[in-house]
């Protein structure tokens, strides 16, 4: 095994890739890869009815079509998997066992629009934090509403601070009450949650280090509490700026923003590697370039922590 650090691209298939996929991607690659390490494939198709398997198949193809080939894991590169989240259900089970013989998990019946509601906290980002509505629900209570609604599972969290230095933004702390709230780890059908499966399979896959999109960062605090809950060794984590449309619009697979479909017919991989890591400060100038030609140039510290609007005309 490489004694460097070992990513993992873990995109989810419910669509084609979008640019800020992409250059998540690379930055992930370029990250284990420049100091020796290696990269692992994960589709996480936790809800497998969002997720239909030929997106995933399609995900691989162009990941490889980029020239960002993995180590470990998929069917078109490696020598494991595919590793699939939808197949793992029996070994996320295992570590909620876990947490509920801690007796941190209470069922919850709170509806969306609940959730939602202007009277409920929120952060800074728009994100809802859980006011604790069922954290202490007597048992015939639970009852009660179980006659009504299936509930979800959610995890009690303590008033205390998480800190962690993250690769690319620098420092970070988040409170797990006040910030993050009591959090989903199954919803009502028994799907896990994100926040659960990633951790499992982080650890369980021999992942040191996560790269990913800014908007996860607000999730490592609740991360890193899993980890440390369940027993397992933490990743490192780098979360790295958003590739927003040229009128700041966050991208996504729903509208088919800047996706891989669709410039796939007009550049080849080299010029997609090319402007995206000019993009991200890797290289002075967006001239076509391979992943491998680009290794001795990365370093985190030319990456921006502000979100990146791509100019009109670039792609």
């Amino acid at each position: 095994m490489s004694g460097g650090p070992v990513g993992r691209f873990a995109p989810s298939p419910s669509g084609r890739l979008h640019l800020g996929n992409l250059g998540c991607s690379l930055l992930a690659w370029l990250s284990a890869k420049s100091r020796g390490g290696k990269i692992v494939l994960r589709i996480e198709d936790l809800d497998a009815a969002r997720c239909p398997r030929v997106y995933a198949d399609q995900l691989e193809e162009d990941l490889a079509w980029l020239g960002l080939v993995w180590d470990e894991g998929g069917s078109q590169g490696g020598t494991h998997g595919p590793y699939y989240q939808s197949e793992c259900s029996e070994i996320y089970t295992q570590s909620y066992k876990k947490l509920e013989k801690m007796h941190l998990v209470y069922p919850c019946f709170c509806s969306r629009a609940q959730l939602h509601a202007a009277s409920a906290p929120h952060t800074s980002d728009g994100n809802v934090v859980y006011p604790g509505t069922c954290r202490d629900l007597t048992p015939a209570e639970v009852a009660a509403k179980a006659q009504v609604k299936a509930p979800a599972w959610r995890l009690k969290v303590p008033d205390e601070v998480i800190s962690f230095e993250d690769g690319c933004m620098g420092p970070h702390a988040e409170n797990l009450l006040t910030d993050c709230g009591d959090f989903y780890l199954r919803r009502a059908d028994g799907v896990f949650a994100y926040q659960l499966a990633v951790v499992v399979d982080d650890a369980r896959m021999g992942v040191t280090e996560v790269v990913r999109g800014a908007d996860l960062l607000s999730s490592t605090a609740r991360q890193l509490y899993l980890y440390r809950l369940l027993g397992l060794k933490a990743p490192a984590f780098a979360h790295c700026p958003l590739l927003l449309a040229a009128d700041g619009r966050r991208l996504s697979k729903r509208d088919g923003d800047q996706s891989l479909e669709n410039l796939r017919g007009k550049y080849t991989a080299p010029e997609i590697v090319g402007k995206l890591a000019w993009l991200y400060g890797i290289q002075p100038e967006p001239a076509p370039r391979t992943p491998e030609s680009l290794l001795a140039e990365f370093d985190w510290a030319k990456v921006p922590k502000a979100d990146i609007c791509i100019p009109e005309g670039l792609f």
